[in-house]
């Protein structure tokens, strides 16, 4: 009987698990509104904010310890600037944060955003990490698509796949942001989605490090703003 238990367990499929908390597409806007000043303002803050004091312990108080992340900027095609990286501590977010700002500008032309979310889903489909939770974390300047497919069909097909969507829109000096159907308003309609979707703003340049921090705070604890939270 024991022989027959321990063939049986052999012949049985293993059991899949995840292997880490968090998969984390960043996907940030290189389309032809974005400088090449501002490309490296935006690699700057999301280097400074990985390496955060504050950002490393919300990845320490995970349940696995670790999350995964990768860096794609996006335009009219999409690169992958930083390939999948584990962090786990420091030195994890330190080599990550180093190869961000080395390389060099790799996406041009005008908005697909279609595209951009449907490149996200990609590389966490066919990469050989297995996390708990999956997110896409957007961030632009605008809401335009101008080729690929809708921001709509996208979305769905991200959202269908169990991949919460959420954004960072950066204001120019004349966005209204929510009101009047600014950018902020925008994003919460067309492009966050998902369970505890959420939008950050980057109220102008000057507030983005800060913003992205606070950002991925939240993503990687799994809380949602607290704005949010209170209205539903």
């Amino acid at each position: 009987m024991r022989r027959l238990i321990l063939a049986l367990c052999l012949l049985a499929p293993p059991v899949s698990a995840q292997d880490t908390d968090l998969e984390l597409v960043l996907l940030a806007d290189a389309s032809g509104s974005i400088s090449p000043r501002e490309l490296m303002f935006q690699r700057e803050g999301y280097a400074q904010a990985i390496t955060d004091p504050e950002v490393l312990a919300a990845i320490g108080n995970t349940a696995y310890g670790e999350i995964a992340v990768t860096y794609v900027e996006w335009a009219a095609n999409q690169a992958q600037v930083v390939d999948w990286t584990r962090i786990a501590g420091a030195a994890d977010a330190e080599g990550f944060a180093a190869e961000l700002l080395d390389k060099p500008r790799q996406a041009y032309g005008r908005n697909a955003i279609g595209s951009a979310l449907l490149e996200g889903l990609r590389l966490m489909e066919r990469n050989e990490i297995d996390g708990w939770r999956r997110v896409i974390d957007f961030s632009g300047d605008s809401a335009n698509n101008w080729s690929g497919p809708s921001i709509a069909e996208a979305r769905a097909q991200v959202l269908a796949a169990g991949v919460t969507i959420n954004a960072l829109p950066i204001l120019r000096p004349d966005d209204p942001g929510r009101a009047q159907g600014g950018l902020e308003a925008l994003y919460e309609d067309r492009i966050i989605g998902g369970m505890g979707a959420f939008v950050v703003t980057a109220e102008d340049r000057d507030s983005f490090a800060e913003a992205v921090k606070r950002k991925l705070i939240l993503e990687i604890s799994g809380t949602m703003p607290r704005q949010l939270a209170t209205t539903e």
